[in-house]
Parts: structure tokens; sequence; C-alpha cells
């Protein structure tokens, strides 16, 4: 098996080497009110990817069901899988 390079489409060495002048520092906006309402996290002055840990995390599991039940969950749009997570969770009443 051959290992192939990734193409990135620019030159990450000169992106690299580039150093930010006072101008272009001058340009990058300041982060206002309506970032943080946003929910535009940051880390190390960059946004962030993703959202933030959630404290209770769910566990990831392959469960199959009739297509009915899931054309049923999915026919009221995004959130399908949470509904089905409250339906569960109502009939294990917990």
């Amino acid at each position: 098996m051959t290992e192939r390079k990734r193409v990135t489409g620019s030159d990450m060495k000169k992106t690299d080497a580039h150093v930010i002048t006072r101008e272009e520092y001058r340009e990058i906006p300041e982060l206002t009110e309506a970032d943080f309402a946003r929910g535009t996290w940051h880390k190390a002055g960059k946004p962030a990817r993703g959202r933030p840990k959630a404290e209770s995390t769910k566990t990831l599991v392959s469960l199959r069901l009739d297509p009915d039940v899931i054309k049923h969950f999915r026919r009221r749009g995004p959130g399908w899988q949470r509904r089905i997570n409250d339906a569960l969770r109502k009939v294990a009443r917990l």
C-alpha cells in the first residue's frame, strides 16, 4: 500500500513563516457582545471548533430499529435522536 500525501491547496511553510504586521493586527476585529451571545468560544485567541463538553455525556450504542419507527421520529425534523432518547427515558420512568 502506498502512502498518499495530503494536498491542502496552500503553501503551509509560507503561511507558518508569515509574521503579522502592526497593520494586519489592527485589522483583526474585536470580540463583541454579539460574538458571546452567538456562543462563539475561543481558545488561545482563536475560535474553538465544536461545542463545549457537556457535564453529562451520552453513550454511543448501535441499535436496530424498525424503519417505520425511525420514519416516525424523523418526520418532525432535526432532533429525532433526542426524541427517541426522551421516549425511552419516559418508558423507563427516569
